[in-house]
């Protein structure tokens, strides 16, 4: 707090008064300090449309907690959940992609830019632990040493890769009895048809909850915290023609300069589901 906090019409001196120079902002080492913190300037921008307080706290993240982050890419979200459990004295696992020979080149590229990143500064992000997830890969954490594992906006890719069962189960086998899976996916429309390897990168609700339930998975909750109801999801390069891509031809050709994004910037971020499911006790 920053200023005298006064009893409304009541006349009384007995306010609680603040020491001038009390730093201003939520307190050190909450969630909400995490979102706001200042190494995430470049990325906040985001967060009115992929609302990660609310969908953190809706999956029951806890600062003590041990969580799997499968596939964190660049590391939106890696800024937020590392600084809040290194405060917390908890545990972040990043499972990025799979290593070694055959690598894909950009995977491997966007790998090494999120260890050098993450990797470097202990006093805010804490120890990161490097893992692996991909075809064949092992386990991305020790077996049922985990609290949460994390889903976000990855699985049409899986899809495509054929190892979304592959991510259940890796998951299942980190997590502890009771641990929470939270998803975060592009959401199609249920009367269309499911392409199984999910193109244009929607993927069925009902499809993500099937493949959770044969991997063991206890169906928990949904919530509609990153639903978009302007969303078509008709788009003419699939989900990655909306922001925050915003391609304007088919994913691996040049960039077409007369493509008007104007329509797809006005629509924002995907409509997408977010479940909550716990491994059973």
């Amino acid at each position: 707090m920053t200023a005298i906090t006064a009893l409304a019409g009541c006349g009384r001196d007995d306010a609680e008064v603040v020491e001038p120079g009390a730093p201003a902002g939520p307190p050190e080492g909450s969630l909400e300090w995490a979102i706001a913190g200042s190494w995430r300037a470049a990325d906040q921008t985001r967060d009115a449309f992929r609302h990660p307080l609310e969908t953190l706290r809706f999956f029951g993240l806890q600062p003590t907690m041990t969580v799997v982050d499968f596939w964190p890419g660049s590391g939106w979200y890696t800024e937020i959940l590392a600084p809040y459990l290194n405060k917390g004295e908890g545990t972040y696992f990043a499972a990025g992609f799979a290593a070694g020979p055959g690598a894909d080149p950009a995977q491997a590229a966007l790998n090494a830019n999120f260890e050098r990143r993450f990797g470097s500064d202990r006093k805010l992000y804490g120890e990161v632990n490097f893992s692996q997830f991909g075809a064949t890969t092992g386990p991305v954490a020790p077996a049922a040493s985990a609290d949460m594992a994390l889903f976000m906006r990855n699985i049409h890719a899986w899809m495509a890769a054929g190892i979304a069962e592959k991510a259940f189960a890796d998951a299942w086998a980190a997590l502890r009895p009771g641990g929470i899976l939270g998803v975060e996916q592009h959401r199609l429309a249920p009367d269309e048809d499911q392409d199984p390897a999910a193109a244009n990168g929607y993927v069925q609700e009902a499809f993500v909850k099937q493949l959770a339930a044969e991997a063991g998975f206890i169906f928990v909750a949904a919530s509609e915290i990153n639903a978009n109801p302007e969303d078509t999801k008709d788009h003419p390069f699939g989900v990655e023609t909306l922001p925050p891509r915003l391609l304007t031809a088919p994913q691996g050709e040049a960039p077409d300069p007369t493509f008007d994004s104007a329509k797809y910037r006005a629509i924002g971020e995907s409509d997408r589901m977010t479940l909550k499911f716990r491994k059973p006790e």
